[in-house]
């Protein structure tokens, strides 16, 4: 076992992201391909509904992130995701949580290296396989994987210099929306085509839309400045102003562009309803649009943008998860060598890790949309510990300082849990078998692992703190079973579910509750994290 004052021999983090550099991070982070592909997603599953349903995703992230900035600020550490899990129920559920993490992370730069091939397949149509909707050729995959390479080498940068290269990607991230609102509305001759159409959209597209079109991955980017934040100088300050502030700016964006897109459709566009709204150059919709309406150089600027968008995204990302491979190493529930750091006091092991797995990731989602389900699932199941995670240190340490305090915890952290397992549910029943299988797997072997390998004793692998993790798992695998979306036996109706959704949420989180950590084992806990901080 190593000792604490091992974990220290790597070095430290630089600390020289302030509160503009946190605040563009997680702002690049949610502006990414989302915004390139969302709006055209989401009107075709819930029509001119899709507006709510932008605002319903922005309410539902805000909820989480509220928990989240909470929380960020009492542990302002880079990996912060990794310690909380720690704190609230200790190594094994953190265990579990760093694989879960690994998960949710990974595939994310590979989304959007898949973005940047899918816009560009519109002039080289060589990257994607003719009439498969989107899904990369051989060719596109070694681009994909390339471009991964690049988000990993850019990152072994020094914090302060890639921070800087994103905020002046960010305030071009920004501006192209913002111009893509305002040209499209202005050249729009069509605006009530809202009303196109009524017959051929259901109000459950609103919600299905969520996980569905990317609105929920679109706005998942805000952990950003939370993975980064043993790396500013300020971050009891910093952390909650950024993760609120980017989920505002990101919120607006996005509303109004889907308002833009309705309103820059034509009638023709929709002559066999919502769900088969089709134009020339759907692959890539905002260009394509502008096109048609005669705005060629906000097309040029859309097909350039295609490439900075999600290229920044994907910087990020991977500078997220290698943070949070880092804190797994640093807190023991990992390989200790993923703490190592060049020169620059970056992870560069754990950068390397990130892009070799993020390749592997693009041989079982080949298309954006489809590996848009899976990262939408897997990342709010681990958001939906934070809302847990901050009641039970609550209740253990009330004395904490904690310099944001989220109003009303007791009844918006449940509210935060209930949304994230409605959003895992409206993924459907596939992707959702698929997440769980992976959760099982990696679970099974690591156990495997710690019993069988390492030796240890079945009282330090913490079973009795993650025994609530079976009911919330297989319940909600079950309730997707028994709905109506991606694949499930539709024995539940649209409404009916999202009250079991609900009901099972609570009882689950009571469970948590009763699992966690007694107070003097979070005190311990904390006490151990300040000591490698």
């Amino acid at each position: 076992m190593s000792t604490i004052s091992d974990l220290t021999l790597s070095g430290k983090l630089r600390r020289d992201a302030g509160i503009v550099g946190l605040l563009f991070a997680s702002t690049t982070s949610m502006i990414g391909s989302g915004w390139l592909f969302g709006a055209y997603h989401a009107s075709r599953i819930a029509g001119p509904l899709s507006i709510g349903s932008w605002a319903l995703g922005a309410v539902i992230i805000m909820l989480i992130a509220l928990c989240f900035a909470e929380l960020a600020a009492v542990f302002p550490r880079s990996g912060a995701l990794v310690h909380m899990s720690h704190a609230s129920h200790g190594d094994g559920l953190g265990r579990l949580w760093c694989w879960l993490l690994f998960l949710a992370y990974v595939p994310v730069p590979a989304v959007e290296a898949e973005a940047i091939v899918t816009y560009a397949s519109n002039y080289l149509p060589w990257l994607i396989r003719p009439g498969s909707a989107g899904v990369l050729s051989l060719a596109g995959f070694f681009v994909c994987a390339g471009l991964l390479g690049i988000t990993a080498l850019l990152n072994l940068m020094v914090i302060r210099w890639l921070l800087n290269v994103n905020s002046t990607i960010t305030w071009w991230k920004i501006l192209v929306p913002i111009l893509t609102i305002v040209g499209l509305m202005a050249a729009s001759t069509h605006w009530d085509v809202v009303r196109a159409a009524p017959d051929t959209y259901k109000l459950s597209g609103m919600f299905t839309a969520l996980p569905a079109a990317g609105i929920v991955f679109s706005y998942l980017g805000f952990r950003t400045a939370i993975d980064l934040g043993g790396e500013t100088a300020n971050p009891h300050r910093d952390i909650p102003l950024a993760v609120i502030g980017s989920v505002v700016l990101a919120a607006v964006v996005y509303i109004m562009l889907q308002v833009a897109f309705i309103w820059a459709l034509s009638p023709v566009d929709l002559a066999h309803g919502w769900a088969h709204l089709s134009f020339k150059g759907e692959m890539g919709p905002f260009a394509g649009l502008a096109a048609t309406l005669g705005l060629g150089w906000m097309a040029t600027l859309l097909y350039i943008d295609a490439y900075i968008s999600p290229g920044g995204t994907g910087l990020m990302y991977v500078t997220g998860g290698s943070r949070v491979l880092f804190a797994t190493g640093e807190m023991e529930a990992g390989p200790r060598v993923l703490t190592k750091l060049n020169r620059n006091k970056v992870p560069w092991l754990a950068v390397l890790v990130m892009w070799v797995v993020g390749t592997i990731f693009l041989l079982p989602f080949p298309a954006w949309q489809k590996m848009v389900d899976y990262i939408t699932s897997v990342t709010v199941l681990t958001y939906g510990l934070g809302p847990v995670a901050l009641l039970v240190l609550r209740r253990n340490l009330p004395e904490l300082h904690r310099p944001f305090r989220m109003w009303a915890a007791p009844v918006l952290a449940p509210a935060a849990f209930i949304c994230s397992n409605l959003v895992i549910y409206w993924t459907g029943f596939a992707t959702n078998t698929f997440l769980f299988a992976l959760v099982a797997i990696g679970f099974v072997l690591y156990a495997a692992y710690y019993h069988i390998v390492l030796r240890k004793a079945a009282k330090d692998f913490g079973w009795n703190n993650i025994a609530w993790l079976l009911p919330w798992f297989g319940g909600i695998w079950l309730l997707s079973w028994l709905g109506g979306i991606g694949g499930g036996l539709g024995v539940i109706g649209f409404g009916w579910d999202i009250l079991l959704v609900a009901l099972w949420s609570v009882i689950v989180m009571r469970l948590a509750m009763r699992c966690a950590l007694r107070v003097e084992q979070t005190r311990a806990m904390m006490e151990r994290m300040d000591a490698t901080s």
